[in-house]
C-alpha cells in the first residue's frame, strides 16, 4: 500500500453530514477547499459540549457551503443547565446554518456523565428538536435499549439520524421501520467492523448517509491519519461496493436523502 494513496474524485456531489471542523489540525479553509476539489461540496460541522456550541456556528458563519448543528454529547451531558440550555435555543433560531440538533444520544461504553443525567438531557433536547422543528443526529454506544425506549416517547416529522453505526441489528431495523437515517463511515473498511457491514447490508441505499466523524475514524487506506472530509469518497466506494450498487446510483441517492433530512423548508 501506498504510504500517501491519492485522494478519489468522486463523480457526483457528496454531502459530509457529519465532521468535527474545530477538532481537525488542518486548517479549516484548506480542508473546505479540498473537499470541493474531490467533490465533497456541503458539511455539517457537528457541536458536542459548552465549548463548541459556538465555534461550529462561527464556522458555518465564515463558509457558504459548511451548516452546523447544536446539541451536548453524552459524554458532557454533566454540563448541562438552564443557562446552556437557553443558549442552544437561542442559537436554534439561526436556521440558515443550524440544521439539526446533535450530536445527542446515550453512551454506556464510557460513562463520562451518569446514566440518569445523560437520559435526563437526551430527553430535553429531544423536546428542543421536537419544539424548533429541527432532525436530530443520535449517538448511540452500549445503549440500544434505553435509546429505543426513549425515541419512542417522541415524534420525528423532522427526520432522525443514527451516525456512526456501530449498533445491533433490533435497533437498525428499529430504526429503518421509522424511515430513519443511518450514517456509515471509515469503519466499513475496517476489517474486524463485521456488525457495521451486517447493518449496512440490511439499509435500503436510500437510508444511507455519508459521514467521516473527522478527525476520528480514517477509513482505510488513511487509517492511523487524523481524518478529513475529503476522505469521504473511499467510503462511499467502499459501502457500494458492501451494497452491491452501481456506485453512481448510490451517490446520487445518498446526495438528495442528505439535503432532504437537512434542508426540508
Amino acid at each position: 500500500m501506498s504510504k500517501n494513496p491519492e485522494l478519489i474524485v468522486s463523480a457526483y456531489p457528496i454531502f459530509e453530514t457529519h465532521c468535527h471542523l474545530d477538532y481537525l489540525k488542518e486548517d479549516v479553509a484548506a480542508i473546505v477547499k479540498r473537499s470541493r476539489d474531490v467533490g465533497v461540496d456541503k458539511l455539517l460541522t457537528i457541536s458536542v459540549d459548552k465549548n463548541n456550541y459556538s465555534k461550529s456556528l462561527e464556522i458555518s458563519r465564515k463558509f457558504e457551503n459548511v451548516y452546523c448543528t447544536q446539541g451536548i454529547h453524552p459524554h458532557h451531558a454533566i454540563e448541562w443547565d438552564q443557562d446552556l440550555a437557553q443558549a442552544l435555543a437561542h442559537n436554534l433560531l439561526e436556521k440558515k446554518y443550524v440544521r439539526a440538533i446533535g450530536e445527542i444520544g446515550l453512551d454506556y461504553y464510557y460513562k463520562h456523565s451518569p446514566v440518569d443525567i445523560q437520559q435526563e438531557v437526551f430527553e430535553q433536547q429531544l423536546q428542543l428538536a421536537q419544539n424548533y422543528k429541527l432532525p436530530v443526529i443520535v449517538h448511540t454506544r452500549d445503549a440500544e435499549d434505553d435509546t429505543i425506549a426513549i425515541l419512542k416517547n417522541f415524534q420525528f416529522e423532522s427526520g432522525c439520524l443514527i451516525h456512526c453505526y456501530t449498533s445491533n441489528l433490533k435497533l437498525a431495523r428499529y430504526a429503518l421501520d421509522r424511515n430513519f437515517l443511518l450514517g456509515f463511515n471509515g469503519i466499513i473498511t475496517f476489517k474486524n467492523a463485521l456488525n457495521v457491514r451486517e447493518a449496512l447490508e440490511i439499509t435500503p441505499i436510500t437510508n444511507i448517509v455519508f459521514e467521516t466523524d473527522a478527525p476520528f475514524l480514517a477509513p482505510v487506506p488513511f487509517r492511523g491519519r487524523e481524518n478529513s472530509p475529503y476522505y469521504l469518497p473511499f467510503i462511499a466506494k467502499e459501502i457500494a461496493k458492501i451494497k452491491g450498487v452501481d456506485e453512481l446510483e448510490l451517490l446520487r441517492t445518498v446526495y438528495d436523502s442528505s439535503n432532504n433530512f437537512l434542508f426540508k423548508e
